[in-house]
């Protein structure tokens, strides 16, 4: 492992090097403002060189004069811009898992010169009213399925209060308290998984420019403007950005590849390692 910090208008921008291989795949995490470890991926780092963004705003980055406010595309893609430079390849492979999935579906499309491939992971098209219907509807399918189990209350009650709170640490909790349903069968799987729910963290970032906007996503038109391979993958239980907009994703892309995998929520490279890392292995060998 190395970790490396560059600039990025003065503010310190860190990333971390994990793996082995000719191929770099450069990972952004989600939140905006999960911790960069969340997105580990010891598989994938089996047969990849692995760099994992620290996001401008998160851990030990540096944070915009406008903190919690003004982390939009723009800034985070010139962030990717310095960090590329310094890791000196001249082509990469892209990953964006959940909102980093927003992050680089608007990087491959403003900078396609610069990617192999991209991997948007738990992406989706669009936010605002039409990505939150959907999301509740799916947590009303999350509900259902766990329906008489005595934690599911306080899962339900973590989701309902998480856009209220601004708050690092309090946010860290309630993360921690609705990640059971980021997961197909958190309960059946308690003991493996605890660990990841216990040592995830994150960052308020609040989802508005510099001037107090909402930095909203309506990448319809841009996602079949994309010229870059691209690896769509979803899972089937995601109650985020689920197995809906992972098909809309491919079909809106052109020559794009599709993978759901089949027992996974939001975080199929914890849940369905194995297939995931076989998922970029694949692509990977395409674009050679």
């Amino acid at each position: 492992m190395t970790t490396r910090t560059v600039e990025v208008n003065g503010i310190a921008q860190r990333y971390h090097v994990h793996g082995q291989g000719a191929a770099v795949l450069v990972a952004v995490p989600g939140g905006p403002g999960v911790s960069w470890d969340s997105l580990r991926m010891p598989e994938v780092e089996r047969a990849t060189t692995v760099v994992y963004v620290e996001p401008l705003g998160t851990g030990e980055s540096g944070r915009l004069p406008t903190h919690p406010n003004g982390y939009t595309r723009a800034v985070y893609a010139a962030a990717l811009d310095r960090v590329l430079d310094d890791v000196g390849e001249e082509r990469v492979y892209l990953l964006g898992h959940s909102y980093g999935g927003f992050v680089a579906q608007y990087y491959a499309a403003h900078h396609p010169e610069r990617l192999a491939g991209v991997v948007l992971y738990e992406s989706a098209p669009v936010t605002g009213a039409e990505h939150q219907a959907e999301a509740a509807r799916q947590v009303g399918e999350f509900a259902r399925r766990n329906d008489g189990n005595p934690e599911l209350p306080a899962v339900l009650e973590a989701i309902g209060s998480v856009g209220s709170i601004t708050d690092d640490e309090q946010l860290t909790r309630t993360l921690r308290g609705l990640l059971p349903a980021y997961f197909a069968h958190y309960w059946e799987r308690e003991q493996e998984l605890a660990p990841y729910r216990d040592n995830t963290s994150v960052t308020y970032i609040s989802g508005l420019d510099a001037d107090g906007n909402p930095d909203t996503v309506q990448d319809r038109e841009l996602l079949a403007g994309l010229t870059v391979p691209t690896l769509v993958i979803g899972g089937r239980y995601d109650v985020i950005c689920g197995e809906r907009w992972a098909r809309e994703i491919h079909d809106l892309v052109p020559g794009s590849r599709l993978v759901i995998l089949e027992e996974s929520g939001h975080l199929g490279h914890v849940e369905e390692p194995e297939r995931f890392a076989a998922a970029i292995a694949e692509l990977v060998a395409s674009t050679k």
